[in-house]
């Protein structure tokens, strides 16, 4: 069994250490709160914790010295993030010469803090820790919270546009309630059904119940017994139909069409929609207590476009796919193509770069996926500089510099963050940046 990774908060301000205890019990961090700095020494030196957040400012003895004297013992320290004043700012810059991880000025951005310690303080899963959602910050949070949600909670909503990959999140909430990895998953679209067949796809019928039931058949609430019903655009659901899904959400057992008898059913029920649930409530077009009923635990997926960092990140785990079905025709991305995915906007969010990728790989002749095959459309104008290949090259070349340069920034230079959030390796990123000219001396000054 393995351990969940525990900070270490060292804060001797009562208001503060209570908002950040609040905050990470929230988050799910396991975290040991210490007023001084004497009363986190016995577990630092023993090695209890993946990281330390702590004030530099403290009553017994600076949070620097601590830091510092620890070191001189020769000790291995975790990742080590500053809290300090703007007046200290000088005094956390040279604790980073000194080997500290990073520093945050009060008032900080709680946000910004719990994602930088999320990235220290998320327990490895069972691919050696690699994410499986995404590398942006929004999706790693989601990753953070589905195994609590799949021990505890049995009715989940799932939003966000189409194509954003709801379906992907939940058969990931499903991976990790079923332990035995045989429990089924069943999905269906509500509004690809219509609505006078709805009812029986959804609880069966009984033999005789219509013209044509020849015999019984279970609907998909008896087919997911056991394990998940996913019902995808639950929005669109008929008013009618709103209402015995309300009932059997709340018995727990259902009725065939045609049928007497209620049957018991036990499954974890997943609905997902691109519509707002609240604006179709406020128009009557959806129940307010069935919204209540699924809104319990709700899940928001980001569009693709406010989570670039998972552009590259997805395109390549797309193009793996197609080249484990594909052995004979291998291809690979290359720097200006994956310039073009990230310049792109996707309104058809993951689905569009799927499909991209796969009409890429088919129009491709080389190895490279070529520019001109990824979209329907051709390239726009920008793109297709001096219509030559010399001015595409170059003009790819400075996005891909700008973009790199705004990621490096975005995560204070931090490489190991950086890479994550760019989906590629330390090594890659470094080759990048040695290419591009890339480099915190120049364009990190230039920025500041």
């Amino acid at each position: 069994m393995s351990i969940k990774p525990r900070l270490c908060l060292i804060e001797d301000d009562e208001i503060m250490g209570e908002s950040l205890s609040e905050r990470f019990e929230l988050e799910g961090f396991a975290f040991d709160w210490h007023r001084c700095c004497a009363d986190a020494v016995p577990g630092l030196r023993a090695g209890a914790y993946a990281a330390v957040l702590s004030d530099i400012r403290l009553p017994d003895m600076g949070g620097d010295e601590l830091y510092l004297s620890l070191q001189r013992e020769g000790l291995s320290l975790p990742p080590w993030l500053f809290v300090t004043g703007y007046g200290a700012i000088d005094r956390a810059v040279e604790l980073l010469k000194a080997g500290a991880t990073d520093y945050m000025t009060k008032p900080f951005d709680l946000d910004a803090l719990v994602d930088k310690l999320g990235d220290w303080l998320v327990a490895p899963r069972g691919d050696s820790g690699a994410a499986r959602l995404g590398v942006s910050a929004a999706m790693r949070h989601i990753e953070t919270l589905l195994p609590r949600i799949a021990s505890q909670a049995r009715t989940v909503l799932v939003s966000g546009e189409s194509g954003v990959g709801k379906e992907v999140v939940a058969r990931e909430l499903h991976r990790l309630a079923d332990a035995s990895g045989k429990a089924p998953f069943i999905a269906v679209n509500c509004g690809a059904i219509a609505e006078p067949l709805l009812e029986a796809e959804l609880f069966g019928h009984e033999k005789g119940a219509f013209t044509g039931a020849h015999r019984a058949r279970q609907g998909v609430f008896e087919q997911a017994d056991g394990g998940t019903l996913f019902l995808d655009e639950i929005g669109d659901m008929p008013l009618a139909m709103q209402v015995k899904l309300l009932r059997v959400i709340q018995e727990r057992s259902i009725v065939r069409v045609g049928g007497e008898r209620a049957i018991a059913v036990d499954l974890r029920l997943i609905c997902a929609t691109h519509r707002d649930l609240r604006e179709l409530v406020e128009e009557g077009r959806f129940r307010e207590d069935l919204f209540y009923r699924i809104h319990v635990i709700q899940l928001k997926i980001p569009p693709l476009r406010e989570r670039r960092d998972d552009i590259v990140w997805l395109a390549r785990r797309l193009l793996e796919a197609w080249c484990r079905d594909h052995p004979q025709a291998r291809k690979r991305l290359s720097p200006p193509v994956e310039q073009a995915l990230l310049m792109h906007q996707w309104p058809g969010n993951v689905r569009e770069l799927k499909h991209a990728i796969e009409r890429a790989c088919i129009l491709s002749e080389g190895t490279e996926l070529a520019l001109d095959a990824l979209f329907d459309t051709p390239l726009p104008g920008d793109l297709l500089q001096d219509d030559t290949a010399e001015g595409l090259a170059s003009y790819l070349q400075s996005c891909e510099r700008a973009y790199l340069v705004k990621v490096l920034e975005a995560n204070d230079w931090q490489m190991t963050r950086s890479a994550a959030a760019l989906g590629i390796s330390r090594k890659n990123l470094w080759e990048r940046m040695k290419r591009l000219g890339v480099s915190a001396e120049s364009d990190g000054k230039a920025a500041g």
